[in-house]
């Protein structure tokens, strides 16, 4: 499946801050983010899916996702705009 990944901030014209995107967040995906922080790896944004919430993060240039039940996948197939 490809999955187009927009930043909200960007479709709405707004800037929503980290607590809005944390609090979109499953437990699962924020027990698996909490976990990744050691290794450098924030969140970016939350984009709703027909799944669940889609957590996009980031260590340094390297994209990764967290699923709605907390499995990451670090080679998603995710095109932020203007890349």
């Amino acid at each position: 499946m490809n999955q187009v990944a927009y930043a909200i901030s960007e479709r709405r014209g707004e800037t929503l801050d980290q607590e809005h995107h944390w609090e979109l967040m499953t437990a699962e995906q924020k027990v698996a983010l909490y976990d990744l922080n050691r290794f450098g790896y924030r969140l970016l944004f939350v984009r709703m899916m027909s799944e669940g919430p889609l957590a996009v993060i980031a260590q340094q240039k390297e994209l990764a996702v967290i699923d709605f039940e907390g499995e990451l996948n670090l080679r998603p197939n995710v095109k932020l705009r203007g890349e």
